[in-house]
């Protein structure tokens, strides 16, 4: 996988089915050896050890006890940067599947779980209960631990599966917050944000959402009108509208992340004094910009195309002459 792309949710599901046997067959490895093996950072290498370590299988009071969970040699992973796994879940002393099979199974059902669209849930209670018998073990349920967006997560499930609407408040990274109303598609995520795709009613458009930062979700009376059979879901979140203009952008790199999910492209490298030029698909109206700009007064130069810059100019006189 290409070290620039984001890891989505099929990507990071292979990427955890194959990194847990790879640490099984080793027994200590470092952090820097798995990357160089799998060709990512070692910051995602991490990540995954630490998802790991949060996975596993509850006892017969759906609680979990030591034992229950995978777990790592801690002191070793954060002071040496050394992979030790020192409990592996679903084995015991003479299983059916291998350790291999076992592990790497739990660990990627235990990711498959809290997605909403996995909507067969028989089918993965039945295929957790074959793998934990198959494992040597009484057959358990894999649960998946609290997240930060486990309450929105549940309720775009209970929308999806229920097939109705769902409302919610959202305040984009430029833009004032507003209630939405919308039918759910899809849920997905890259690294560690969730996206919900989902038709706008009020657009009439399909729409990406980043889950924190929507509020006051609930599922609507209404019974879903669009399902994702009939509606085209791009492979990439935001997609570039034929009418777009390409706006070039200056500003600060710690102002990055506040516009880094509307980038037409990847942005360039700081220069010297620590500013980037990014690129941004905007309207011709470039009502956008404009509250970019606002919303990052000193730190963000328009520089191209000349249109822009003209509304941007405009809207600094008017507010001069209204102040």
């Amino acid at each position: 996988m290409a070290e620039n792309q984001p890891l989505q949710a099929q990507d990071k599901l292979a990427f955890l089915l194959a990194l847990v046997p790879y640490l099984i067959d080793r027994e200590r490895v470092s952090v820097a050896e798995a990357a160089r093996h799998f060709g990512v950072s070692e910051t995602r290498i991490r990540r995954a050890v630490e998802l790991i370590a949060v996975s596993g299988i509850p006892g017969e009071t759906m609680q979990y006890q030591h034992g229950d969970l995978f777990d790592i040699a801690w002191d070793d992973f954060d002071q040496n940067d050394m992979i030790v796994l020192t409990n592996l879940v679903a084995i015991d002393d003479s299983p059916r599947l291998s350790a291999r099979e076992a592990s790497a199974l739990i660990a990627g059902l235990q990711y498959l779980s809290a997605l909403p669209e996995a909507a067969d849930r028989d089918a993965i209670r039945s295929l957790m209960a074959k793998l934990s018998r198959g494992a040597g073990g009484a057959a358990g349920t894999v649960a998946v631990g609290q997240e930060l967006h486990d309450a929105t997560l549940t309720t775009i499930r209970q929308a999806m599966s229920g097939h109705r609407g769902l409302v919610f408040d959202y305040v984009g990274p430029r833009t004032q917050g507003s209630t939405r109303r919308v039918d759910p598609l899809r849920v997905e995520s890259i690294d560690t944000d969730w996206y919900l795709r989902a038709w706008d009613l009020d657009r009439q458009a399909l729409r990406t959402f980043r889950l924190d930062r929507m509020s006051a979700v609930r599922v609507d009376e209404r019974a879903a009108t669009h399902s994702i059979d009939d509606v085209e879901i791009p492979d990439t979140l935001f997609q570039q509208s034929a009418t777009d203009v390409i706006v070039t952008v200056e500003l600060e790199a710690s102002s990055l992340p506040l516009v880094a999910d509307f980038l037409a492209d990847t942005a360039d490298a700081p220069d010297g004094d620590g500013r980037v030029r990014i690129r941004l698909a905007a309207s011709a109206g470039f009502d956008g910009v404009v509250r970019l700009v606002a919303g990052l007064p000193g730190r963000a130069v328009v520089l191209d195309p000349p249109a822009a810059r003209d509304a941007v100019r405009a809207f600094a006189a008017a507010a001069l002459a209204a102040g």
